[in-house]
C-alpha cells in the first residue's frame, strides 16, 4: 500500500490537524522537565487520553469528539512522541506518568481519568499506581504495565503462528526485541518509516483499510526522524525498569477496565485481575490491535458505558 496521501507535509503539522477535530485546541506545557504537547476539547470532568507506537495524539481522532461531548478530552503526546520533546532520558514509565500528573497539576485538575492504549496503556497503568489519589478510573486499550511476564516472549515464534496476521493466540511482537537495539533501527528507518508502518498495520489489524492513506502518512511524517525514533525505542529500552518498578506496586483500587482486541484479550483478562481489584475485561474481538480505527464505535460504547458507571 502506497501510504503517502497527495497531501502536502504542511497538512501533518498539530496545527492543521486539529481541524478535523472542531473544539479541540493545540497547548504546550513544560511539566517535569519536558515540553509536552496536547490538544484539548470538550468539558466536564478530565479524561486523560494517552496514544501509542507509532502513532501520536491524532491516533484519538476516531473517537475523541464523542468523548468530548461528556468530558473535558486531553490528547497528550507523551515524553518522546509527535512535537512533545525527546530528551535523551526519563523513558521510564514511572517517570512518564509524573510527566502527566504534573501536566495536570500545571493545568488545576485534581483528578482524572485515563485511558491509554499500547504504550499509552502502560503509562496510564504507571500513574494509577504512583498517583492513585489523582486517578478515578483507568482504562487501559491493548497495553498492560510491563511485567516479569514479558521475559516469556518468545524470540523465535511458536511453530505455524508467525503468519501475515498476528496469531492471538501465540503472538509474536518481534519488534519488542528489535527496539531493544539502539542505533541501529535509526539508521534503517529514517526517511523510509512508512515501510515498517505499512509492515505493522496490516499484520496487527484485522481490517488495515481502516488505517487510511492520510493517517499512515501522519505517522510516517511523526516517526521518520532519527530522534524521533530513538525516543520511540526508548520507551522499549526502560522495560527493565519498569519490571523492577512493577514490583513495589500495591493492587490498584480504583475501577479498571481492560480492553482487549483479537491479539491481546485473552492476556487481559489473565493478567488484569493480579494487578486491580475492581477490573473489568471487554473483548472487542472482531478487531486487531488499533481499535480506535477499526472499531471505533464499540470502543466508544465500552468506554462511555464505564465512565458513566455508578461506584463499583
Amino acid at each position: 500500500m502506497n501510504t503517502f496521501s497527495s497531501a502536502t507535509p504542511a497538512a501533518y503539522s498539530d496545527e492543521e490537524l486539529v481541524k478535523h477535530l472542531p473544539g479541540f485546541t493545540n497547548h504546550y506545557a513544560t511539566v517535569n522537565g519536558v515540553r509536552l504537547h496536547y490538544v484539548e476539547g470538550g468539558s466536564g470532568p478530565a479524561l486523560v487520553c494517552l496514544p501509542g507506537w507509532p502513532q501520536t495524539w491524532y491516533s484519538y481522532h476516531p473517537i475523541a469528539a464523542e468523548l468530548a461531548q461528556h468530558y473535558r478530552v486531553l490528547l497528550v503526546d507523551i515524553r518522546g512522541m509527535g512535537s512533545s520533546d525527546k530528551p535523551a532520558a526519563g523513558y521510564d514509565k514511572k517517570t512518564m506518568a509524573q510527566d502527566i500528573y504534573e501536566l495536570l497539576r500545571h493545568l488545576g485538575i485534581a483528578k482524572a481519568s485515563l485511558l491509554g492504549h499500547d504504550i499509552g496503556g502502560m503509562v496510564a497503568a504507571s500513574f494509577a499506581f504512583n498517583y492513585p489519589q489523582a486517578t478515578n478510573r483507568l482504562i487501559i486499550a491493548d497495553g498492560a504495565h510491563p511485567s516479569e511476564g514479558m521475559r516469556q516472549m518468545p524470540l523465535l515464534p511458536a511453530a505455524g503462528a508467525f503468519k501475515e496476521k498476528m496469531d492471538g493466540q501465540y503472538p509474536y511482537a518481534w519488534w519488542m526485541a528489535f527496539n531493544q537495539v539502539k542505533e541501529l533501527p535509526e539508521q534503517l528507518l529514517a526517511g523510509r518509516f512508512h515501510l515498517l508502518l505499512d509492515y505493522l498495520f496490516a499484520y496487527v489489524m484485522l481490517d488495515d483499510s481502516r488505517m487510511s492513506a492520510f493517517d499512515r502518512a501522519v505517522y510516517a511524517a511523526a516517526y521518520n526522524e532519527p530522534d524521533s525514533i530513538r525516543a520511540a525505542n526508548a520507551w522499549y529500552q526502560t522495560f527493565e525498569q519498569d519490571i523492577v518498578d512493577a514490583g513495589t506496586y500495591g493492587r490498584l483500587a480504583m475501577p479498571v477496565l481492560g480492553l482487549g482486541s483479537c491479539v491481546s484479550y485473552s492476556y487481559l483478562q489473565m493478567s488484569l485481575p493480579y494487578v486491580a481489584e475492581n477490573v473489568e475485561v471487554v473483548g472487542i474481538l472482531d478487531s486487531g490491535h488499533y481499535m480506535y480505527e477499526e472499531k471505533p464505535a464499540e470502543v466508544l460504547k465500552a468506554v462511555l458505558s464505564f465512565l458513566q458507571q455508578g461506584p463499583r
